[in-house]
């Protein structure tokens, strides 16, 4: 049956998808650059196990079965070699950013907004996990894990336009796959036991991972002086503070509480936990992401 189209519904999908088309490629360029940046300074993420590829040989040690010497590399030397393998079963990567308004704030000391700098690294850490053989999936879009980054930054810009204006500031709850590993960025300035809510329903799975608090520098400092009106821009109501820098110590204090109370649920989950903040490179931020994902000595 052929049913009549809509046209104001395919004049609107239209215009989005030029939209959406126009936006990717600088937010590609751009993540790509950045993992390339890193990735000339790390090593690849190949690590022991029970595959058939060659890795590399190391010294015989006490404990290691004689069944494992290479015979023909110790030979050459005065010394036993055991040869191994590389594991070759890729781990599932699950990825999310923070899409609430608060994101989109910046102040006149950020050139980038939070939420533009969270995509960023989200991105930019796929193309160095798809260069790397793992499976990457973007937490609160389709279910099946994408092998391309053009497709994850298809989903990425789908989720920002698909966002409702009191968008929650948490991911969703979703099934992810056991024994995956998940990173999540955002300002993750909910409270705490909310937090906690989502890491231990993640870590009960069991999935491990890393959290990254991105903050603007003003959100950091509070560097205002003087009488100063705040907008609440997740329905919060507005607050005028008549001397900001009475506040200031107080204000560093309570974040300074978040972030260790972020801390402390991390690890008792077994999770990573940094910060980072927008007006600095986020070259650095993507290192301590990629290497946090590294898997442990011992562990698939």
């Amino acid at each position: 049956m052929i049913l009549p189209s809509r046209s104001g519904d395919s004049a609107v999908s239209a215009r989005r998808a030029e939209a959406l088309g126009a936006r990717l490629p600088p937010l590609l360029v751009a993540a790509q650059r950045v993992a390339a940046t890193v990735a000339q300074g790390v090593h690849g993420r190949r690590r022991v196990g029970q595959g058939d590829s060659f890795w590399q040989f190391r010294p015989f040690l006490p404990g290691d079965a004689a069944g494992r010497i290479d015979w023909r590399q110790s030979a050459r030397s005065d010394r036993a070699y055991v040869r191994e393998t590389e594991w070759e079963a890729a781990q599932t990567v699950c990825l999310w950013r923070d899409g609430s308004p608060s994101m989109r704030w910046r102040s006149k000391a950020a050139a980038t907004s939070k939420i533009e700098r969270a995509e960023l690294l989200l991105l930019a850490l796929a193309s160095l996990l798809l260069r790397g053989g793992e499976r990457v999936r973007l937490i609160g879009a389709e279910a099946r894990a994408v092998t391309g980054l053009d497709r994850l930054a298809e989903q990425v810009q789908h989720l920002r336009d698909d966002a409702a204006p009191g968008a929650a500031g948490l991911p969703p709850d979703t099934v992810l796959p056991r024994h995956s590993r998940a990173v999540l960025i955002g300002d993750l300035l909910a409270p705490l036991e909310q937090v906690q809510a989502v890491v231990g329903r993640m870590a009960a799975i069991p999935v491990t991972g890393h959290m990254l608090q991105v903050l603007d520098p003003a959100e950091a400092l509070l560097p205002y002086e003087g009488r100063v009106r705040f907008e609440g821009l997740e329905r919060e109501q507005h607050t005028l503070i008549p001397r900001v820098e009475g506040v200031r110590e107080a204000y560093v204090k309570r974040l300074a509480a978040q972030q260790e109370g972020l801390a402390a649920i991390c690890s008792a989950a077994g999770w990573g936990f940094s910060v980072h903040h927008t007006d600095h490179p986020p070259e650095a931020a993507l290192l301590g992401l990629y290497t946090a994902l590294a898997p442990e000595p011992g562990r698939r």
